[in-house]
């Protein structure tokens, strides 16, 4: 970049330009993204205002982001913050960026968490189904066995930025959550989201490792996005990914599925009778895991959920009643 200067439109043609040159995916929609954010304005704004020039800070700033950004550093990292189930979390190299999928995981808990305390579905459960289908009667009974009235407590295993238990939370009042993370430093940054948003007061949180922290207790849901990409695949991933998010939050051994033994094993006995436990998976995934649950004499049945593009997503294991 020279000194003439520098417009919306006119900065937005060279950096869309700049970045596909370097091999960025989305090379439009990073830069808009990113201008939008330097200008603290909706995208929208961009387009409607494309012989507006930048000013010097706004200039500055934004070449910063763009260095940022063809280092491969992801956007959500380089803004701070990421967008998830309509609400906005803080993320930083210690955490993985929450993704779209992950939504499935959270909207599937909190359907299954409302029909164990028998509530009515809402018009705002048919925003977070999103085209997912409601569980029959019959499994809406299986799951309201032995289930009080008293507050249902849920477990987040491997929380990262805390994105799917505060979000369960939010949309689900009268429950509360317990999270672990290995890292101490992706705890601090679930903390901060769950001041930041509100929820504080209803998550304990806990570093450790997997379902260790939390011996004795029982919840009525224990949620799970372990690090399920097999070691082999790890190489292969796109370099935001593999080189800019914390291996430990990825690599799920030889076969992708060494966290999933493990949970499949622990997390039933910490279930209250009729409680669930349900796991984000990767492509193929699905039945394998869902077979280790099966395997667990205190699993009654099991669902598989597929996620916005058809690919089998999450696993649901139901305790026997």
């Amino acid at each position: 970049m020279n000194d003439k200067i520098w417009t919306i439109g006119r900065i937005l043609k060279w950096t869309e330009q700049y970045f596909r040159d370097k091999g960025i995916e989305s090379p439009r929609l990073d830069a808009e993204v990113l201008l939008a954010h330097v200008l603290e304005k909706q995208r929208i704004y961009l387009y409607v205002h494309f012989d507006e020039p930048l000013q010097p800070a706004e200039l500055a700033a934004y070449r910063e982001m763009i260095k940022q950004r063809v280092l491969r550093v992801p956007v959500a990292q380089i803004l701070g913050e990421k967008e998830f189930m309509g609400l906005t979390f803080k993320v930083t190299a210690d955490t993985l960026v929450p993704r779209p999928d992950t939504e499935i995981l959270v909207q599937a808990a909190v359907e299954r968490l409302k029909a164990m305390k028998g509530e009515a579905k809402t018009p705002e459960d048919e925003v977070l189904a999103d085209g997912e289908e409601a569980s029959s009667a019959a499994n809406r009974d299986e799951a309201a066995v032995d289930v009080s009235q008293e507050p249902l407590r849920i477990a987040d295993i491997g929380t990262g930025s805390g994105a799917i238990c505060l979000s369960v939370l939010h949309y689900l009042a009268d429950t509360a959550a317990d999270t672990v993370d290995i890292s101490p430093e992706a705890r601090a940054v679930a903390e901060e989201n769950a001041a930041s948003i509100g929820l504080a007061d209803r998550v304990t949180f806990h570093t450790g490792d997997l379902l260790q922290p939390l011996r004795g207790m029982t919840f009525a849901a224990i949620l799970s996005n372990p690090p399920y990409i097999p070691e082999a695949d790890i190489a292969g991933l796109a370099p935001e990914v593999r080189l800019k998010e914390p291996h430990t939050a990825l690599s799920g051994g030889r076969d992708g599925l060494d966290f999933y033994r493990r949970l499949a094993k622990e997390a039933p006995a910490m279930l209250v009778p009729g409680g669930f436990m349900a796991f984000e998976v990767g492509i193929h995934q699905a039945e394998p895991v869902a077979a280790l649950a099966k395997a667990n004499p205190l699993i009654a049945r099991t669902e598989i959920l597929p996620d916005y593009a058809g690919i089998d997503r999450v696993v649901v294991g139901w305790r026997k009643t």
